[in-house]
């Protein structure tokens, strides 16, 4: 039976649209916990970690079949070193990231609209876009994001290996386990930076953030943006590379 064959812009539309539902559920639980005059507010560090964990679940049950669903170009990047993915494909999936990350997040401020003008503590407006370090140590926090991305990317290249789907992503390990392993990840190793572990996912609401004429917003912290951006590149390629020495082992 013949594989079928996904148009390139039909992968690139579900990669855009799983990234969007995932960045507007992770987002929107963030801004749920965390603003004023939600119902959700102080619901706790548990809630926004299995919550994401969930958020990305929906992302790879809408993306699974027709990309694999990577939703991350730090998994991009890591699959297609790993010779999993097509190199060709590599920029189209990781802008089609970034546009859904940037209009998840776009969706998640009108949503909450209120819910921020309520709330008066900069860094917890920014807080829904962008990951923010709990203390600033940008070498720790720099490695805090490698090590997170690194597990993520680790773990996915193991289990794709041992997987049967066509695709190879987030949803060749199954929507359950990728949201159990994306919630302890950000359970485990989330408390330093809030484990962006995905430059789209920090980058795209990032500039969000900086482009909305929110009141009393402060700043957008690009001074440290490259941190959630450049760590899980490096996380991946560390991954990888573990993942190649894994392969020269049982041959």
């Amino acid at each position: 039976m013949e594989a079928v064959v996904i148009p390139v812009f039909l992968q690139c539309f579900f990669e855009f649209l799983g990234t969007y539902v995932m960045i507007l559920l992770g987002c929107g639980v963030v801004a749920c916990t965390s603003l004023k005059g939600s119902k959700g507010f102080g619901g706790g560090w548990i809630v926004v970690t299995i919550a994401w964990g969930l958020a990305v679940m929906c992302g790879v049950f809408i993306a699974g079949p027709y990309t694999g669903a990577h939703l991350n170009p730090a998994v991009t990047l890591g699959l297609a070193m790993a010779g999993k993915f097509s190199w060709g494909m590599v920029v189209p999936y990781m802008i089609s990231q970034l546009i859904g990350a940037f209009l998840g997040a776009l969706t998640v401020y009108y949503f909450y609209k209120d819910q921020f003008e309520a709330t008066e503590d900069k860094d917890t407006k920014l807080g829904v876009f962008a990951t923010i370090p709990a203390i600033r140590n940008t070498k720790r926090n720099f490695l805090s994001e490698v090590i997170g991305t690194f597990v993520l990317i680790l773990v996915i290249l193991f289990l794709a290996e041992r997987g049967n789907t066509a695709e190879v992503g987030l949803g060749s390990i199954g929507a359950l386990p990728v949201a159990l392993l994306v919630t302890v990840i950000g359970m485990a190793l989330g408390g330093t930076t809030g484990y962006a572990i995905n430059p789209a996912r920090d980058l795209g609401p990032r500039m969000v953030h900086h482009l909305l004429p929110i009141k009393g917003k402060g700043s957008s912290q690009w001074k440290y943006a490259w941190v959630p951006i450049v760590g899980p590149i490096i996380g991946a390629i560390f991954a990888v590379l573990v993942f190649y020495f894994y392969r020269m082992c049982i041959q």
